[in-house]
């Protein structure tokens, strides 16, 4: 789509947003400098930053108040570094700058030690946690077994969304398989609206539509839905089709990451299915007995 005439003053104000943001919440102390008297202001100075970046403190005032310049690379990464950016602050500061950032490598999502034992502690249980665009940052041994072919990239996290899109093995085991992705996609698009601008979810977004005719035709139809517990249908190895009752917790203080909990639903339960509706939380499940044999297990908790 052909960029509109106001989108490179949007960037450039956006730009000038975000360097502000990031340089007040650095202290003098924090950036190794002297420390001086009363400041107005919080965190550093303009002139300050600009020292620390090797730049000159005009040029450096121009880039925040949005005016049209264009910095190198060079220059951006010198910013990134004085503000101490981490990977996703990095590729976002480079993408305002209308820059894509050469070898960039996302770093994984943080998770609290505390919250990614809570799924050990569930077994015989399956239960994970997953972060805002579907990671799985943690898990237990049932849910090893219950998806045990979701880790088919070792150089990246498991991902539930470029399973059930791109793996054909999804179509198989989950049995609503159609009603189950729309819900996905819909919270995927969810999360997504909550950050703007975030290269998270645009590399995501773009790798299923390239991949999936359905995201490709479901992604402009802006469906939204949040996360929540409910019912699915799955294909489990030896056993046929089992219903499995779920329950979805927002980690505190980290909304985006959510704890999830199965179990073999009971025919006394009261919930109802969600066979006919996307009312669901993950369209993630198990996988055939005859891949299962050459899956490779998913990967250990992630923690900071």
């Amino acid at each position: 789509m052909p960029e509109q005439p106001d989108e490179p003053d949007r960037r450039r104000r956006e730009l000038g947003a975000f360097l502000r943001s990031r340089r007040e919440r650095i202290t003098p102390g924090q950036a190794g400098l002297p420390r001086t008297g009363r400041r107005r202001t919080p965190g550093l100075r303009r002139e300050e930053l600009a020292l620390l970046a090797g730049i000159s403190a005009t040029w450096y005032t121009y880039l925040e108040q949005g005016r049209d310049i264009r910095p190198s690379d060079q220059v951006l990464g010198a910013l990134a570094s004085a503000l101490r950016l981490d990977g996703y602050e990095r590729g976002h500061l480079f993408r305002l700058a209308g820059q894509a950032p050469a070898g960039e490598t996302a770093a994984p999502e943080a998770l609290s030690t505390e919250v990614a034992a809570v799924p050990l502690l569930l077994q015989p249980h399956p239960a994970y946690v997953i972060g805002g665009t579907y990671d799985v940052l943690s898990h237990n041994q049932a849910a090893r077994e219950l998806f045990p072919y979701l880790a088919v990239h070792t150089d990246r996290p498991p991902n539930f969304a470029r399973w059930v899109f791109l793996d054909p093995a999804a179509r198989e085991v989950v049995v609503d398989w159609e009603s189950e992705a729309r819900g996905l996609l819909a919270r995927l698009r969810t999360l997504a609206g909550r950050h703007p601008g975030d290269p998270r979810y645009a590399a995501l977004v773009e790798e299923l539509q390239q991949g999936s005719r359905e995201v490709r035709a479901w992604w402009p139809r802006y469906d939204v839905q949040d996360r929540h517990g409910g019912r699915k249908r799955l294909r489990c190895p030896g056993r046929g089709v089992v219903e499995f009752a779920y329950t979805a917790f927002h980690v505190a203080e980290q909304p985006d990451q959510t704890l999830v909990i199965y179990s073999e639903a009971r025919n006394d339960d009261t919930d109802h299915t969600d066979t006919d509706h996307p009312e669901t939380d993950h369209p993630e499940a198990g996988i055939t007995a005859q891949r299962q044999a050459a899956a490779p297990p998913l990967a250990e908790a992630t923690v900071p």
